[in-house]
């Protein structure tokens, strides 16, 4: 089991920027692959950015590039989102996932897919302004 909590959201006007956190807890090798992903009211959830353990690749949502920055430190269990020149459409509930993929070609073609993330935390709110 793995356990997720998020924090960091709040209410910021366009421009500005915030740093999400989300400490794990629990089975180390069932998060591997941890992601960020976000939920706009009437909108399907969409993934924002994933993060292998090691050296690999990251992923980013074409809409997010050059303004988000995900990282990880493994010694304090924690996964970061910087999240810089936030616009209103950055608006959402912001939930931390974690899971494993197969190879890193795996995490490449489906690290933006839902499904393929095991755990889940309870999300952490970010209301951007125009």
């Amino acid at each position: 089991q793995v356990q997720l909590v998020e924090s960091g959201g709040g209410s910021v006007q366009a421009g500005g920027s915030l740093i999400l956190s989300c400490v794990a807890s629990g089975d180390t090798s069932s998060r591997n692959y941890m992601g960020w992903f976000r939920q706009a009211p009437g909108k399907e959830r969409e993934a924002v950015a994933a993060i292998s353990n090691g050296r690999g690749p990251t992923y980013y949502t074409d809409s997010v590039k050059g303004r988000f920055t995900i990282s990880r430190d493994n010694a304090k269990n924690t996964l970061y989102l910087q999240m810089n020149s936030l616009k209103p459409d950055d608006t959402g509930m912001y939930y931390c996932a974690a899971g494993n993929f197969r190879t890193t070609l795996d995490f490449l073609q489906f690290a933006r897919s839902p499904s393929r993330y095991k755990y889940w935390g309870q999300g952490t709110q970010v209301t951007v302004s125009s």
